[in-house]
């Protein structure tokens, strides 16, 4: 299973590891705008770009929802849902305030579903059951077309990357 490192120390994954290629799991998570379902993964008419971060209410993950909302939000045919595992109602709060707008923020805090299917739950350490920072791009066949696990989950992601590999996928 991959692991990542918080401040140095490492941290395990678990759940099922998925990789490019691979079918993208069907996922349900919460809209934090309504407390409806939303779904994440499978097959669609639009490409997706899935941002998941551990906490909406921590500096490096508020920055990263930020850009996100600014730069891949403008990609036609790409739908951008953020996943954590906050309170929805907690993200909401973080949307308001921060102008978070042009794409969905979602929770997987109900069953911990994404984390599973996705492998990306942090297993032990003091973020032990919430996900860890990465990046996926799913085309509209269902199949991972990128993944980025960013190795230290205080660093931010590679934007250029996850942007170019969102804009290729919608295309």
């Amino acid at each position: 299973m991959a692991t990542v490192t918080l401040k140095g120390n490492e941290c395990n994954l678990t759940g099922n590891e998925i990789n490019v290629g691979d079918n993208a799991p069907e996922v349900t998570v919460v809209k934090s705008d309504d407390l409806s379902e939303v779904t994440v993964g499978g097959a669609k008419e639009k490409a997706q770009l899935v941002i998941v971060v551990p906490s909406l209410d921590t500096p490096v993950c508020a920055m990263e929802t930020t850009k996100f909302n600014n730069q891949a939000a403008g990609i036609d045919g790409l739908e951008v849902t953020v996943v954590s595992m906050d309170l929805p109602f907690a993200a909401k709060r973080f949307c308001s305030t921060e102008g978070i707008e042009n794409l969905t923020v979602a929770s997987d805090f109900r069953n911990k579903d994404f984390g599973k299917a996705y492998g990306m739950l942090i297993a032990d350490g003091p973020l032990a059951g919430v996900l860890a920072r990465g990046i996926f791009v799913i085309g509209k066949d269902g199949k991972v077309a990128y993944k980025q696990l960013v190795p230290e989950i205080t660093e931010e992601p590679n934007y250029d990357e996850a942007l170019e590999a969102a804009k290729a996928a919608a295309a």
